[in-house]
């Protein structure tokens, strides 16, 4: 069920999928400033970043896992939140690596 805590859950996934994303972006327009071609600078940005991404992922949803499998009564209420974020951010991750990289180059065509 959709609750008013796992929408906090999701509000704190849309503030590190952004960080994730403009990590991405930031190392890609930085290859794009020392003269690299818009294909390439989309291929090695999301190689270069693939580790600092994924380690944002695995740490927390390492970190969350306690959470999701605790029984206690008091968790029971922060569970909702916890398991939007982990799962959010699984998804989130492809999307990161894949989909952010075509958009960008979507945008570079549409410019030129």
């Amino acid at each position: 069920d959709l609750t008013f805590i796992s929408v906090f859950g999701m509000v704190a996934l849309s503030g590190v999928v952004v960080n994730d994303s403009i990590v991405l972006v930031d190392y890609y327009n930085q290859l794009i400033r020392e003269g690299m071609r818009p294909n390439e600078a989309a291929v090695a940005a999301a190689v270069r970043r693939f580790r600092p991404i994924m380690l944002t992922t695995a740490t927390t949803v390492l970190g969350l896992l306690p959470m999701l499998t605790e029984t206690s009564l008091q968790a029971q209420f922060l569970i909702p939140m916890a398991i939007s974020l982990a799962f959010g951010i699984l998804m989130a991750s492809g999307v990161i690596l894949f989909i952010v990289p075509a958009i960008t180059l979507i945008i570079e065509d549409i410019r030129s």
